[in-house]
């Protein structure tokens, strides 16, 4: 059943340098207890999408179309109250660095309890017990003791279990969890990534987990959607992206990957630098950047072609592989083009 539905979602910001489509005509659907992984580099547009569902974009970010549906509801111009009850009670939002997104002038307590008062009809007993409660399930040893503490009195793997903490303190039905495990060493990252598929399995909620880390997604993720200059260029569930990716970007990423094997000593990074939004090629983004474009690359956008059932990508080199059948080409829209290199 889905639960989130997104539909050619774009958003810009407008700087004194020009647009910035952060944001292109994104597509997805969430459903219910999934894991939905989002990847890509830095400026990817992955945390812009997760800003963008729940509005909370800076001044001069700017939703410019598309859809947003939870269970049924449009939330593109919505009341805003529609929106401040959704944001923490349906939908919960974990922060890429919890030393920054916790006040620092409020103790951890009266953080916890604020979400709970706000979205619950709870006694400030009630919440604060809520909260306790809370920090008992993240792991938190002496809960009422951090209960009195400030964010700088604890470890940074015990302020990200907080954030957790804070985040399901209403039982969202969606955990959005933006990069939640970058700044924990690996230990701490795994304890971290155990108890959030813990309480995803236990509480029955929808997770879409965005990362760069390719490592946290087959750990976790049910589905995959790579993402590079604001698109969605590759999505399939976790097994078809790892073991069978089709655009080349996804190749890149996978082949960046540190390897144990002593006949690869040196890392294969991603050739060039990140497509600049301001001045965005005519075909292809990531042509600029890929050792095997062609000339319609340059030229014209691949649509999304669907590789099976479960797994699509947008690439005209995964176009020019593949054995155009008549029922490939009716179903894919397919075209020709200029295939030489």
């Amino acid at each position: 059943m889905s639960i989130l539905v997104v539909k050619d979602l774009c958003t810009s910001f407008f700087t004194d340098a020009g647009e910035v489509k952060a944001v292109n005509g994104v597509s997805f659907t969430l459903e219910k207890g999934k894991v939905l992984g989002i990847v890509g580099e830095s400026g990817s547009g992955k945390s812009v999408t997760a800003y963008s569902i729940m509005q909370i974009l800076s001044p001069k970010g700017k939703i410019i179309s598309g859809s947003v549906k939870l269970h049924s509801q449009e939330l593109i111009g919505a009341d805003e109250n529609i929106i401040k009850d959704i944001r923490g009670n349906k939908i919960s939002f974990i922060f890429q660095d919890p030393m920054t997104s916790l006040n620092p002038t409020f103790t951890i307590g009266y953080q916890l309890t604020e979400a709970i008062l706000l979205h619950t009809d709870r006694s400030k007993k009630e919440a604060y017990n809520r909260a306790v409660e809370m920090l008992e399930l993240v792991n938190v040893n002496e809960p009422k003791k951090r209960m009195k503490q400030y964010p700088y009195e604890l470890s940074g793997g015990m302020r990200q279990r907080v954030m957790i903490a804070m985040a399901l303190a209403c039982e969202p039905d969606i955990l959005i969890a933006d990069e939640p495990t970058t700044a924990l060493d690996v230990t701490i990252q795994a304890q971290i990534l155990e108890l959030m598929k813990k309480l995803q399995h236990d509480l029955g909620m929808s997770i879409i987990m965005i990362t760069h880390d390719l490592g946290v997604v087959a750990q976790m993720c049910d589905e995959v959607l790579v993402m590079y200059a604001g698109s969605i260029c590759e999505r399939g569930t976790t097994s078809e992206i790892f073991y069978n990716p089709q655009h080349e970007y996804t190749k890149g990423l996978i082949r960046s990957i540190p390897s144990l094997s002593a006949s690869e000593s040196k890392l294969k990074p991603i050739p060039g630098t990140p497509i600049d939004l301001l001045n965005m090629p005519k075909g292809c983004a990531f042509s600029p950047r890929c050792d095997k474009a062609m000339k319609i690359c340059l030229k014209e956008k691949p649509g999304e072609v669907i590789i099976n059932g479960n797994h699509s990508s947008s690439c005209w080199m995964c176009i020019k592989n593949m054995h155009v059948s008549d029922e490939f080409s009716k179903e894919n829209k397919f075209k020709g083009g200029d295939y030489s290199e």
